[in-house]
């Protein structure tokens, strides 16, 4: 797997984690599921199948311990379950599953049965899990819906820290970005007062013209008359589909949900850093959450004393900083997307084409934006 960094280039200014992932925030495990199977026309129930399910856990004790959490969605044309209770209480009390648009309920189900497996059926113990999507059906039979229950628990299986998988892998394995290969990225930053920002994006949004690397026009310079776009074949079979882009955002620093709102809202800035506005048809939904207190706070699932706890909480003043660990690692995570990815070729014969390396870094010295 190659990253931005493996090419000798970066973006931003603050320094990243030891993995440059969202997994550099302490007790953040991601885990992934991958499905490809069949080639040739599509066949709606039996494939080409390319898709999967990427999970984010929190912290490993996310069951009776949640965490703050904030959102923020950008443009509305797509789907993430169980905000609305997350704006209400402020808390995240579930895993992340995150994969094609027909397979969100699947997996927000699955995310209920793994939480509730452990419980007594009867009792009036309850999830609300965050699940959310990205269209792939122009390399996925997504009317197939082929993410199963067992998809999921197997991600979940597998959640770890360490090195997070990129490009088409888990949910982001049938996505494109800018009309280049996409997918599931991540990166992260550390800030100067010590704290960790990590982001992880499944990117299937954006159009050509528009990318840009490091402030580098590098759609412009790759049109499609050189490497041709998946949407254009797409559409050529039948109207092409939407474009969107799920944002999930860590950080170890002491916040409050009204303070995780406004860290989830600058992920559309680095969104934009690299090329994409938010358009009509995409669904571009963001969210934070902190570890800071996670240890302090006890699910209201569970039956137990209605007490006050002691919290603690960055001040306003130092949050600054933090804003741009999520526009820099939401920038380069989409920008490692893209190059971890590899060309694909889906249902119909579509194929979504890598971003290739070696005319990336040609247009980069070009521009003075080369291996330093």
């Amino acid at each position: 797997m190659t990253r931005l960094r493996d090419l000798g280039l970066s973006i931003g200014q603050l320094p990243p984690g030891p993995l440059n992932a969202i997994t550099d925030v302490t007790g953040v495990g991601v885990g992934m599921t991958t499905l490809i199977a069949g080639d040739g026309p599509l066949v709606v129930g039996q494939g080409p199948i390319r898709t999967g399910v990427t999970v984010v856990v929190p912290h490993p004790g996310i069951v009776e311990h949640p965490v703050f959490a904030g959102t923020h969605t950008l443009n509305g044309n797509g789907e993430m379950t169980g905000l609305e209770w997350i704006r209400e209480s402020g808390h995240l009390t579930t895993p992340i599953g995150i994969t094609n648009t027909h397979s969100v309920g699947v997996v927000r189900d699955a995310l209920v049965a793994a939480e509730i497996a452990a419980r007594d059926a009867r009792s009036s113990y309850w999830a609300l899990p965050v699940a959310a999507e990205t269209y792939d059906g122009a390399l996925n039979d997504i009317n197939g819906m082929h993410v199963r229950p067992e998809h999921v628990q197997a991600a979940l299986d597998v959640a770890a820290d360490g090195p997070v998988p990129e490009g088409g892998v888990g949910g982001g394995t049938g996505m494109i970005c800018h009309e280049f290969k996409g997918g599931t990225g991540t990166a992260s930053r550390v800030v100067p007062a010590g704290w960790t920002v990590g982001a992880l994006v499944q990117a299937n949004h954006g159009d050509r013209e528009h990318l840009m690397i490091d402030g580098v026009p590098v759609g412009r310079e790759l049109p499609r008359s050189a490497i041709p776009s998946a949407w254009d074949e797409e559409e050529a079979v039948l109207r092409a589909g939407a474009g969107s882009i799920i944002v999930i955002v860590a950080t170890d620093a002491p916040l409050l949900p009204h303070q995780l709102d406004r860290l989830a809202q600058r992920a559309g800035l680095g969104i934009a850093r690299a090329g994409g506005a938010g358009g009509h048809s995409s669904g571009d939904i963001f969210l934070a959450f902190s570890t800071g207190n996670a240890e302090r706070l006890r699910t209201y699932k569970l039956e137990g004393p209605s007490e006050a706890v002691e919290l603690t909480m960055l001040p306003d003043g130092g949050i600054t900083e933090l804003f741009w660990g999520v526009i820099e690692s939401t920038e380069e995570a989409i920008i490692n997307a893209m190059i971890a990815a590899e060309t694909i070729t889906g249902r119909d014969g579509i194929t979504a084409h890598a971003l290739p390396h070696d005319d990336l870094l040609a247009i980069m010295t070009r521009y003075g934006r080369g291996p330093s």
